[in-house]
């Protein structure tokens, strides 16, 4: 039923996609969404983001580049969760390097509204404290968008993920649902090309019957940073979880040409390249451009290239590209 009108179909298919998570402490409705963020007209002075994620730090960059003092505050010794931890760690370095007040292990309390902003207070291990602000943004992770859709009503079955769903992305309690991206309980990345990807394989066997099932290649990701932090595949935790047998090429790469020329110091990779085969497990990078280069060792891995593959291949030189035969 949707405002009042009553719909019938063979198939129902949901994406509505993810909302900001309760954060449950008091003043929560004070904070700003991401959407809300990109709308605004004009940019506060003194802005803090709760959560170290991919928003909280994609949006502290631009705001302190755009001339805003600006405050980090993430509940867990380590931010970014998803990528490399030494990577990451070189990352908040140069975030803090660009004026950002980063604060880790920081639980936030409460935001109080005041007559000059908002009063927001967190704990550390070391005390609790407060930071004054115009504006607060909620970037401590989302949640499927499902409440209010009656899907108990439809028997459909959820997780804590969302809907559950078959490999065909079908629900597994009600045959008549499907649901992709976000919503969906899969195990793919919470990331706009693979809700894409999903929902192109609901759709089809929607029509043409369940004929396609999900297919998770090695799927690049980055956050849009200054400099850009990337990845594809597996970390090293996870692949010595998997039992892997693997070399793991780490260094810093501020001095080479490509990243001297930019000026840019805080620039490092970590490749993982299994013993005996060769073959690419994963690939981690931090620098300029690195949200491109993680596209060609993604397209390298989808396409079974080894190290000794990638170590022949000519790039131009000097470029970021060229870049890759030093770190495999």
């Amino acid at each position: 039923r949707v405002d009042g009108r009553e719909l019938e179909s063979r198939h129902v298919h949901i994406a509505v996609g993810a909302k900001p998570a309760d954060l449950k402490f008091s003043g929560q409705e004070h904070l700003t969404d991401s959407t809300r963020f990109l709308d605004l007209e004009r940019l506060p002075s003194r802005i803090v983001f709760v959560g170290g994620g991919f928003i909280s730090f994609e949006f502290a960059h631009l705001s302190a580049r755009a001339g805003a003092r600006v405050t980090l505050l993430h509940r867990s010794a380590r931010p970014l969760g998803g990528f490399d931890p030494d990577l990451v760690s070189l990352l908040v370095e140069r975030t803090r390097e660009l004026g950002i007040e980063v604060h880790l292990e920081a639980e936030v309390s409460g935001i109080v509204r005041t007559s000059t902003g908002l009063t927001v207070r967190a704990s550390t291990p070391a005390g609790t404290f407060t930071v004054e602000a115009d504006l607060a943004v909620h970037g401590a992770g989302r949640v499927p968008d499902i409440a209010g859709l009656g899907l108990d009503d439809a028997g459909v079955e959820l997780g804590p993920r969302g809907i559950v769903v078959t490999e065909v992305l079908q629900s597994v309690s009600n045959p008549a649902v499907y649901a992709a991206g976000d919503v969906a309980a899969t195990v793919g990345l919470p990331l706009t090309p693979v809700a894409a990807y999903e929902g192109r394989i609901a759709a089809s066997n929607m029509l043409d019957g369940n004929r396609h099932t999900v297919d998770y290649p090695a799927i690049p990701s980055a956050v849009f940073t200054v400099p850009p932090l990337a990845s594809v595949g597996l970390q090293e935790e996870e692949a010595r979880r998997q039992g892997l047998k693997f070399e793991t090429h780490f260094d810093k790469t501020g001095s080479w040409y490509s990243f001297r020329r930019l000026a840019e110091p805080h620039a490092a990779y970590k490749v993982l390249v299994e013993e005996g085969s060769g073959r690419i497990l994963g690939a981690h990078v931090l620098g300029p451009n690195a949200e491109e280069l993680i596209n060609l060792f993604a397209m390298a891995m989808r396409a079974g290239l080894k190290s000794h593959d990638i170590k022949q291949i000519i790039f131009t030189y000097p470029t970021f590209a060229s870049d890759m035969g030093y770190m495999v």
